[in-house]
């Protein structure tokens, strides 16, 4: 069996398995529409939960579109296009790096345009429709521009860099994979500094709420370098939090949708659930393996790369290092199902862990709380399909993780 023909199969067996999954968690969310869950009737109604429910099908209906849609233009891509987009492109720049660069962002902007009218009924079409969508056309259009001018002045040294070290002979793949590294490093310290503020502004948070995380900060023995405020609700109506950066650079940045719709108890458990991750070196555990799986991939790159057989097996008649770094990204993404799948599993089990730091912390029913609050205002289910959610979801459902915060915090009382 051809390299095509294998990943022609496995892209289709993939997107017919994650459609059969989105099916399944479509016709749980819409048995269990008609009724709130038990023990969340007092916090959620309804017509909060029914919402849920019709976000949660909208969202998979979108995202079955989006598996179809590339599905199709990835086997388009490797059956046809890449060898006869780098036709046309040869036809225009001569051979040099030059020439594969240009390939490389041309094919990057034929999947931007294929991507971009899903990419408008999500945000102006689903979004809008359920009250989330806070954006105008024309900051869609400035957050794109400015995404692709970013793009740009950092992906094009990077890949002139690259194309050139794949002209080498022995271990070049390990230049690659080191450069890759520092440039993961480094961009912890540059987005919140100086990409993130192209894109939204940050101002310090003051008031009662400052001083009630620098006291959770004190217990937790953690140093941030600031308390931000980012004004996502310019955007959307969805509300979150997160930690960035390293070392001594340390932000913690909230949402002032978060901050508009939950008590200050809730603040501080979803705070503590942040800093549990710190605490617990998951943030270090992650981007370990990310860099044990860059290994992977760059020893992967530099091997098939300069197999003469990898082109032809894709029926590509051109031959340019450009061309071969697009088709092994296009067969090691075979491997991206189960990377995510066992990524999800980590991630899942790395928030019960979060969960019970923030319950030592703060208590069980502030980060219940804060939990509920967050799936209703996020229009986030609460019925989950399991298998669904075993293959697809980075944190467990929320169901799970109120059951058991409530039984750890029974199990504390009754050994003291």
């Amino acid at each position: 069996m051809s390299l095509l023909l294998l990943f022609t199969v496995v892209s289709v067996l993939t997107t017919a398995a994650f459609l059969a999954l989105m099916a399944r968690q479509a016709g749980t969310v819409l048995r269990h529409r008609w009724a709130v869950p038990a023990g969340f009737a007092a916090e959620v109604s309804l017509e909060e939960h029914q919402k849920a429910a019709d976000y949660e099908r909208a969202r998979l209906g979108l995202r079955a579109a989006g598996a179809v849609v590339g599905l199709a233009t990835g086997l388009i891509w490797a059956w046809a296009g890449y060898d006869l987009l780098f036709g046309a492109v040869a036809g225009q720049i001569g051979p040099g790096l030059g020439r594969g660069v240009a390939f490389v962002i041309a094919v990057e902007v034929v999947s931007t345009v294929v991507g971009l009218p899903l990419a408008l009924i999500g945000t102006f079409g689903v979004e809008r429709r359920f009250g989330f969508n806070r954006t105008t056309p024309g900051r869609f259009v400035a957050d794109r521009l400015k995404g692709a001018v970013l793009g740009l002045v950092l992906g094009v040294p990077l890949l002139f860099g690259l194309l050139w070290l794949m002209r080498l002979e022995g271990a070049w793949w390990l230049w690659v994979w080191a450069g890759l590294v520092v440039l993961m490093f480094a961009m912890t310290e540059a987005f919140p500094r100086f990409i993130a503020p192209l894109f939204n502004k940050f101002s310090p948070l003051e008031g009662e709420l400052r001083a009630r995380i620098e006291g959770l900060l004190q217990r937790c023995g953690f140093e941030a370098a600031g308390l931000f405020v980012m004004d996502a609700s310019k955007r959307s109506a969805h509300g979150n939090a997160y930690f960035t950066g390293l070392g001594r650079s340390k932000r913690i940045v909230l949402f002032d949708t978060l901050i508009a719709k939950n008590s200050e108890a809730e603040l501080e458990a979803v705070l503590a659930h942040e800093l549990g991750h710190f605490k617990l070196n998951h943030i270090w555990s992650g981007m370990a393996r990310s860099v044990v799986i860059l290994f992977a991939g760059c020893f992967a790159l530099g091997v098939l790369s300069h197999q003469e057989w990898l082109l032809p097996s894709f029926g590509i008649t051109h031959r340019d290092d450009a061309l071969s770094l697009m088709v092994c990204v296009v067969l090691l993404q075979m491997s991206g199902p189960v990377l995510s799948i066992g990524a999800n599993w980590i991630s899942r089990k790395h928030e019960y862990q979060a969960d019970d730091f923030a319950r030592r912390m703060v208590g069980a029913d502030p980060m219940a709380s804060a939990l509920v609050r967050l799936s209703r205002d996020n229009a986030s289910t609460l019925t989950p399909d399991p298998l669904y959610a075993l293959v697809n979801y980075s944190h467990p459902p929320v169901p799970l993780r109120v059951a058991r915060l409530r039984l750890s915090e029974k199990g504390t009382a009754l050994s003291a």
